[in-house]
């Protein structure tokens, strides 16, 4: 038998090395780099199909269109995130931070979904899952709970099974007998992950895999698994609010532009159909400092509600904190209003917020950010029943934005009566309830207000 090959892994940053050194060259940390084996014996590469596929070639006109089965996970929010369903033979990971909600949802899934489920748990016992299913109310005869680590024993039971789904939690605690290291190292995860895309490409069963992430907020593990799998979704939020964001970084089947919102709640997570009257809070009286924007997540459009506060400076030194909004945009904007428009905000601490706990990276709520900046400045509340949407250039002049027409439909639903855009936006505004107010620069829009 011939000698296995091994390398040199970083377990923090996965970065490959030829020998040992004491620090990663990459990462910066310090004994992390380890000897693992990344070669197994070609003996033991297992098939889940008894046939033979032939592989030949094809003209690519010849090749004829066929129709894409996809299965209803009956989650609504998960299904349009994936592109219409889940495709039968992918590979799905979902990554996020401890106790965001990532076992919550696999197990809501699973026991919602009218098929065969083999449910995967190596951190769980079964009576944890049990209550956990208890809480969710959710009954499924359908179900079944394997509590293993071991990929050659749940690959087997697999085979017994056959399921119509496979749920792994998570990818990090599995280990296969064929390579020599401990769990969780970079050379068992990429092996067990090739294991579980081997049998989910051959056995034509989509597999949910749960990844755990790094401080920096990656996936754990070599960067090569989210090369490997076909979808991969991160699930964030801030514990402190119920709200959870889960966003596609990768689809093989969809776009990766859209994002699904929940509640989290004991009894489960529960869907968001309208996330614009959730993330806008419900005032007694009209208060200085706050903006509704209009924003887009993929083709669904949002009002999120920002928040600013401006005052003066105790310390020497101008704070500027953001939460959910870029604070190097922020300091931007300050400057085009300082700049542009003669207002000295560089001596006054400035705070920024976007309720709900979510982040928005559209440059679409600049406008609305400009203005609960100078509602908060000047102490003058804002129209309630205005909002904006408009990207703010450097010299300060309002940029056209896309999709204004959804933005405007939007607005219009939710009631409100006023909409400032940018006049280079150019839209029939006679077909809309809503009074379209064009603005050309930050100027025009302090007259107007102010």
């Amino acid at each position: 038998m011939s000698k296995p090959k091994t390398t040199f892994f970083c377990q923090n940053c996965g970065t490959q090395y030829s020998q040992w050194l004491g620090q990663c060259k990459v990462c910066n940390e310090w004994n992390t780099i380890v000897e693992e084996v990344v070669e197994k014996d070609p003996k033991h590469s297992a098939s889940f199909v008894n046939r033979e596929t032939k592989n030949t070639i094809h003209k690519i006109h010849e090749i004829k269109p066929e129709k894409e089965h996809r299965i209803l996970s009956q989650d609504a929010e998960l299904d349009y995130l994936l592109g219409g369903g889940i495709v039968p033979g992918s590979v799905i990971l979902i990554g996020g931070e401890p106790g965001i909600g990532k076992s919550t949802l696999l197990l809501q899934i699973s026991l919602q979904i009218p098929r065969k489920v083999l449910y995967v748990s190596g951190e769980e016992s079964v009576h944890q899952i049990k209550m956990r299913a208890d809480r969710l109310e959710i009954k499924n005869t359908e179900c079944y709970i394997f509590t293993e680590t071991s990929t050659q024993k749940i690959l087997k039971k697999a085979m017994e099974l056959q399921p119509e789904l496979l749920v792994i939690d998570s990818i990090q605690t599995l280990h296969s007998s064929y390579i020599e290291s401990s769990p969780g190292s970079i050379s068992q995860i990429r092996e067990c992950s090739s294991e579980l895309i081997k049998y989910a490409k051959e056995t034509a069963t989509p597999v949910f895999l749960i990844g755990h992430i790094t401080k920096e907020g990656s996936i754990a593990g070599p960067k090569i698994l989210e090369h490997m799998v076909d979808v991969v979704l991160q699930f964030e939020g801030d514990r402190n609010y119920i709200f959870r964001l889960l966003r596609a970084n990768k689809n093989r089947y969809g776009s990766t532009s859209e994002l699904g919102i929940y509640e989290m709640f004991s009894s489960g997570l529960r869907q968001v159909k309208n996330p614009s009257e959730m993330l806008i809070s419900k005032k007694d009286e009209n208060l200085s400092g706050n903006a509704i924007a209009a924003t887009l997540e993929g083709i669904r459009p949002m009002l999120v509600e920002i928040q600013a506060l401006v005052s003066t400076a105790v310390y020497g030194t101008p704070q500027r904190v953001t939460t959910g909004f870029d604070v190097k945009r922020l300091n931007m904007l300050l400057a085009v209003l300082e700049k542009r428009a003669g207002f000295h905000l560089g001596i006054k601490d400035v705070f920024l917020n976007i309720t709900g706990g979510i982040r928005i990276d559209d440059p679409a709520i600049d406008l609305a950010v400009i203005c609960a900046i100078l509602s908060s400045n000047e102490d003058i509340p804002l129209p309630d029943n205005c909002l904006f949407a408009g990207e703010v250039g450097l010299s300060g002049e309002i940029r056209a934005v896309n999709r204004i027409e959804q933005r405007i439909t939007e607005a219009e639903k939710l009631g409100y009566d006023v909409i400032f855009i940018s006049k280079y936006n150019k839209i029939d505004t006679k077909k809309y309830n809503i009074k379209i107010e064009p603005v050309s620069k930050v100027e025009d829009v302090y007259k107007i207000l102010f």
